[in-house]
């Protein structure tokens, strides 16, 4: 059977060490990759990988900010946080921006591994990558809603976050969720990506 290479990126070595030793011996056929920051994942980690851990407190470049690296690198792998922020509006940012999955690290050890393994069998769409985590949480969409059209259009337009959430009377954490998920939904890691995709697709003007 083909080994499957997961990619662990957290800056604390015990937590590190500890999840190894239970991957180990409760997945089979897996290799787990350590890395301490995003800067030595996307350096010494091998071309071949399989899924990607990631915590989003990690020294230099965050875990939320560097999804869109990681999934630069490594376009068609899948990337699960893992996180003890495991707020819903975290949630929601994390999924938005391109993760399949999120894991707290307060869940136990039997369901990190059962989370983990579907997302090797490629089941992470399921309804259950969302339990817990409030109606509010919502992966990347398959549309955009009439509100995103607007921040969309507005976004391309040059707007900061905090311009569009006083010209649409939104706060600005509501703003960047929608701008999350606007990048997600174009595929795109930039605003200025977003606009020239947006244009080219006809979304705006």
């Amino acid at each position: 059977m083909t080994t499957t290479n997961i990619l662990l990126i957290d800056d604390h070595a015990m937590f590190r060490s500890g999840l190894r030793m239970v991957l180990n011996a409760r997945m089979a056929d897996t290799e787990i990759i350590e890395a301490g920051s995003l800067t030595e994942a996307t350096q010494c980690a091998p071309e071949k990988i399989g899924v990607i851990l990631l915590d989003i407190n990690l020294p230099g470049l965050n875990g939320l900010d560097g999804i869109a690296l990681l999934k630069r690198k490594w376009p068609h792998v899948p990337v699960v946080v893992l996180s003890s922020q495991d707020g819903p509006e975290t949630v929601r940012d994390a999924l938005a921006r391109g993760a399949v999955r999120f894991i707290s690290k307060a869940d136990t050890a039997d369901r990190i591994v059962a989370l983990l393994n579907r997302v090797i069998r490629g089941e992470y769409d399921a309804p259950e990558n969302l339990q817990g985590v409030g109606d509010e949480v919502f992966p990347v969409p398959q549309h955009l809603t009439p509100r995103q059209c607007e921040v969309l259009d507005l976004v391309c337009q040059g707007m900061s976050n905090k311009l569009i959430a006083r010209q649409l009377s939104l706060s600005e954490n509501t703003v960047r969720g929608h701008v999350q998920a606007i990048l997600g939904f174009l595929e795109v890691s930039s605003r200025s990506e977003a606009a020239f995709a947006a244009r080219r697709r006809g979304l705006v003007g």
